[in-house]
């Protein structure tokens, strides 16, 4: 129990009375940091929620978005960090599980999992492995087993996470309009608890990921099962189509606690409960520990007592699913836990009784934020330029190879391996793309990309988290999606330590300045605080899922959609790079190395001038993008500029095929060219110098944002070209892939100088084995 004095006041106010003491620990499980985002609330209003596709109803717990046809998407994200830190395998494979059920309650079924995962420096950090290699494992085992592919995500290790783990999951879910669950209850109705027994795991694990992780308390983490969540899964989706269920949610952090005070004020009503009558996994749970445990895979519904409840009873028999009836809605707006009373004569004795109102919202704090010290000056970090090679210019080849090969950059193919993302059918484009893509039963294709990077945050968490949104989105685009929508996981340190509370609130207004300049709501989010090490607070590390939608009469500039328009989607969508193809890319190169993985794992600088984002630039780029990809024919592949900048997005278009490629960066726009197309004269090997000279390491490994690399066939380049120019968009073709170099070669070139020359077939086997030579090795 983890009141503070002042809230235990509040609390007594509110009551006219001493709390009990199972009034205690249910109001500090819902008052933690973790349940009530009172640190955090009031700065989350900001985001704009509201969109032409956006479905809202009280009590959900993921987002809905209309995809047309009748149909719905769901989404949402979660975290588990302090559980995955002490005990990764279950700590992440129940974070799965939880966002699952997140996606449950609307009615929707689950079609797709993504996860982002965070370790320390596997080369300084013993534990990065362990921790690396057991998440992995509990993502994979859980998601295999309930039948959901795992299609996409992020990875990254850095000094920040030194001991730790970050593990971020989010799932898609699908349906029918017509069938989500609107959630409403009546006076009479029953409260049902649906799945796995309640037992003392989890424990106080919402108030456990409310502090700094200083103890490894494993009774906090929860216990897996994804075989009785299959079994869940199947019954809730029955128990839905039959009109059973009046109003369900999750039962997650909190427990109990918070399940039945959320629902109670969300629909307006009172909920008594017996805890005598929940189905439990061993003997003498005290109320208290009933009511604040975290057992996994429990769902909590109402539904009527005649109808409703007899359907519910024969659908969890089929199932096999454990279920008790553990209370109903009253009039009074009153939450009420009591015990006893279950044996013939036996009284009911009140353990807890208090306005759901009160015990649903907690006091929000207003806490104290100020610009932290180690930012003066960060933006003014450079280093020298890369020493130059015997013949004059910079030899860069081994700096490529290190970053291709880096934890980083290094192919996630290791990661992918382990999950089944293929089965349900759906799966499009696979994980390894820029986005993942989803069939949809209406014709369309759903894209989902999750992207962070606290490189940048660090240095500036205001244009860091627009950034991250950004990246996002351009991924989706690459699929030829439009976003429709976004989600938001803002993950930093302690919130009482004023500097990191203020990245956290420039953080939220970045993203929120961004979603409503390019027109995106947020549809959900998570925040966790208090991710600490012994070294200090982690870098700043929001998140961003941005969901995209393919429709499926956008071929051909707008076809007679149907079967035809599906099956054109699907070949741009598969097509892949060819011999001989040219290289184009779009979008301005700006001196702007800070939070750059070449300034830190190159060259060992913390700060520089973080990538800004142009709202304007990016609509303008991206549109473009979009037109070209909507195409047929016209491109065979796009893909973002990102980690690594303009060198390694090159690099993985060849590795990913086994392609070579040369071209000349000479060629390449620079920021004076923004919002004025470049002339696209410059072809692969030719001489000639940019109007402005930028540094060739710049000009590598800048991660600007809003570029994308193009690959465009011959019979299409004119019409590329032309599409490009009229848009705007600041774009140069600097080379070809393959053709007029050796098949196996990756040729850099600088106004013809030869810059950088690697070897395809050395460099893709490197490239793809790194993180599975890492954990074998470890």
């Amino acid at each position: 129990m983890n009141l503070e004095q002042s809230e235990l006041d509040y609390l007594t106010s509110r009551l006219g009375r001493i709390p009990r003491p199972a009034e205690l620990h249910i109001v500090a499980a819902e008052w933690s940091e973790h349940c009530s985002y009172k640190s955090s609330k009031k700065h989350l209003r900001i985001l704009p929620t509201d969109g032409p596709l956006v479905i809202s109803e009280k009590g959900y717990d993921s987002g809905v978005l209309d995809v047309g046809g009748g149909y719905v998407v769901t989404a949402h994200i979660e975290s588990h960090n302090h559980p995955s830190a002490v005990e990764p395998y279950g700590g992440a494979a129940t974070g799965v599980g939880g966002v699952i059920r997140d996606i449950l309650s609307a009615g929707t079924r689950p079609i797709a999992i993504l996860d982002g995962l965070r370790f320390g420096n596997p080369r300084t950090d013993p534990r990065a492995l362990w921790l690396f290699k057991n998440a992995v494992s509990g993502i994979a085992d859980y998601g295999n087993c309930l039948g959901i592919p795992t299609v996409g995500g992020e990875l990254e290790f850095d000094d920040s996470y030194a001991g730790y783990a970050m593990v971020d999951v989010a799932a898609i879910g699908f349906g029918k309009r017509d069938r989500l669950v609107r959630n409403h209850a009546e006076p009479g109705d029953v409260v049902v608890l649906l799945g796995g027994p309640t037992g003392r795991d989890g424990i106080g694990g919402s108030q456990f990921a409310s502090d700094s992780l200083e103890t490894e308390d494993r009774s906090a983490v929860q216990i897996p099962d994804p075989f009785i969540e299959k079994l869940l899964v199947e019954a809730v989706l029955e128990a839905r189509s039959a009109g059973a269920i009046h109003a369900m949610k999750d039962l997650g952090g909190g427990g109990l606690s918070c399940a039945v005070s959320e629902t109670a004020d969300a629909l307006g009503v009172g909920i008594t409960i017996n805890t005598d009558a929940v189905h439990a996994r061993e003997d003498g749970m005290s109320v208290e520990e009933i009511m604040t445990s975290e057992s996994q895979e429990r769902m909590l519904v109402i539904t009527d007592s005649v109808r409703g409840l007899q359907a519910i009873r024969e659908i969890c028999s089929k199932f096999g699913v454990s279920h008790s009836v553990i209370g109903a809605v009253k009039r009074d707006g009153m939450m009420r836990v009591t015990s006893g009373g279950r044996r013939a004569g036996g009284g009911e004795d009140i353990a807890a009784e208090m306005p759901a109102e009160v015990v649903a919202n907690a006091r929000l704090l207003d806490l104290p934020h100020q610009r932290p010290a180690y930012l003066d000056g960060i933006e003014d970090a450079s280093c020298a330029p890369h020493a130059q090679g015997g013949g004059g210019a910079a030899d860069y080849t081994d700096i490529i190879h290190r970053l291709m090969t880096s934890p980083n950059i290094a192919s996630r193919s290791w990661v992918y391996s382990q999950y089944d993302h293929e089965v349900g059918i759906r799966t499009v484009v696979r994980p390894g793309a820029d986005a993942s893509v989803l069939r949809l039963d209406n014709g369309r294709y759903l894209a989902i990309s999750m992207d962070g990077n606290p490189k940048h945050c660090y240095v500036n968490p205001r244009q860091g988290a627009i950034g991250c949104f950004e990246e996002a989105c351009r991924n989706v685009v690459c699929t030829g999606a439009a976003p429709i929508g976004m989600l938001d996981h803002l993950q930093f340190g302690d919130p009482t330590d004023p500097g990191v509370f203020w990245t956290f609130v420039e953080s939220v207004r970045g993203i929120a300045d961004f979603a409503r300049e390019m027109g995106i709501p947020c549809v959900g989010g998570k925040v966790s605080l208090y991710n600490e090490t012994p070294s200090g607070p982690i870098k700043p590390t929001p998140v961003i899922a941005v969901l995209g939608l393919i429709s499926g009469d956008d071929s051909d500039g707008g076809g007679s959609g149907g079967k035809r328009a599906d099956n054109s989607a699907m070949q741009r969508m598969r097509a892949k790079p060819a011999d001989g193809d040219h290289i184009i890319v779009v979008g301005s190169t700006k001196d702007e190395m800070g939070g750059s993985e070449y300034y830190e794992y190159i060259r060992g600088v913390v700060g520089g001038r973080c990538p800004a984002v142009s709202a304007a630039e990016s609509r303008r780029n991206s549109g473009a993008i979009l037109d070209i990809t909507r195409r047929a024919g016209l491109s065979h592949m796009v893909h973002d500029c990102s980690k690594g900048g303009l060198a390694a997005a090159v690099s993985e278009v060849c590795l990913g095929v086994g392609l070579g490629c040369d071209v000349d960066i000479a060629g390449v726009p620079r920021a004076h060219d923004a919002g004025a197309a470049a002339s696209g004269a410059a072809a692969s090997g030719a001489a000639g110098a940019p109007a402005r000279t930028m540094p060739d390491d710049v000009t590598l490994f800048s991660e600007s944002h809003s570029r994308y690399v193009v690959l465009v066939p011959d019979g299409s380049l004119r019409e590329v070209e032309d599409l490009l120019a009229r848009s705007g968009a600041a774009h140069a073709r600097i080379g070809r892939a393959a053709r007029g170099a050796p098949r196996g070669r990756i040729i850099f070139r600088s106004g013809g100088r030869t810059v950088a020359d690697l070897s395809v077939d050395k460099t893709r086997r490197e490239w793809s084995g790194v993180l599975g030579g890492m954990v074998h090795g470890a």
